[in-house]
Parts: structure tokens; C-alpha cells; sequence
């Protein structure tokens, strides 16, 4: 009974001290913020250490104000062509000719090539040395085509 009573006691006298505690601060208790995780802690293994890196590769468009027409560059990364001598770029904008639109390639491996084009969606798929067909991997959306395969679509 005395273990009850001195546990009863302690009880109460915790609560009491709790509600004098509430009465008596004006401010709310606010709550501790975890640590912030820096990038490298979150940064899954094969992703570049540099965040912008990460944005690289994605379709970059720039609506201009002067003229209904977006400047649209597209960028195939190193990895989808590794061994690429030529990488040219076909779709709805050029009629899917394989020769009309070469990218060009840059030191890091990478190319690229700026088109001009109006409001509308557009079907693509890169070619490599003439041969391999690769889709923009960072597209708007993929469609499939008659050849069993997906097309990549940029939305302008």
C-alpha cells in the first residue's frame, strides 16, 4: 500500500508540476528538428556527386516571347551510347529522316542537338551509327509504334 501510495503521490505531483509548467509558459514547446541529411548520405551509388549533373540529360525547353516556337534541346548521355561514332535524331519535326538532324557530340561524351519547334507533341527516337534505335530516356511520355517498339513523345 505505502509502494501504491508513494507511486500515487508521484503521479500526482508530476502532473501538477506538468499543468503549472503549461499555465505559466506563454510559448508552446516546439518540437526538435531532425538533422538535415546532406546529399551525399541520400545519394544512391552510380549518381554524380554534383546534384546539378542529375539534370543534365532531361529535355531542356525554352518557350521564346517574341515567336510562338520553343527552343528544344535534346541531350543523349554517354551511357545509351558508348561507342557512337554518329548519333542523329528522327521524328515527327523532320519527317523521320535519318540523315536531317546529326547531333553533335562533346567531350564528355554526350550529344546534342537544339531544334525550334511549335506547340504540339512530337514523336522521337535517337539513331546511333545508323543502326540502334534508342529512346530519350528523361521523354515526356512513350508511345508504341507499329514496329513493337515505343516511341519517346516531347510535349511542347
Amino acid at each position: 500500500m505505502y509502494q501504491f501510495y508513494f507511486m500515487k503521490k508521484r503521479i500526482i505531483m508530476k502532473t501538477t508540476s506538468q499543468t503549472k509548467k503549461q499555465t505559466t509558459s506563454a510559448k508552446p514547446a516546439q518540437k526538435k528538428k531532425p538533422a538535415a541529411k546532406t546529399i551525399k548520405q541520400l545519394k544512391p551509388e552510380g549518381l554524380p556527386e554534383n546534384k546539378d549533373q542529375l539534370t543534365d540529360h532531361k529535355i531542356k525547353k525554352k518557350y521564346l516571347k517574341s515567336r510562338p516556337i520553343c527552343k528544344t534541346t535534346f541531350t543523349l548521355p554517354k551511357d545509351a551510347a558508348p561507342k557512337a561514332d554518329t548519333v542523329t535524331i528522327v521524328g515527327d519535326f523532320n519527317g523521320w529522316d535519318r540523315t536531317s538532324t546529326p547531333m553533335k557530340s562533346h567531350k564528355n561524351g554526350t550529344y546534342t542537338v537544339t531544334l525550334d519547334l511549335q506547340k504540339g507533341e512530337y514523336r522521337f527516337r535517337y539513331l546511333i551509327n545508323g543502326i540502334k534505335w534508342e529512346n530519350d530516356w528523361y521523354a515526356d511520355r512513350y508511345l508504341p509504334n507499329a514496329f513493337g517498339c515505343d516511341d519517346s513523345v516531347v510535349i511542347i
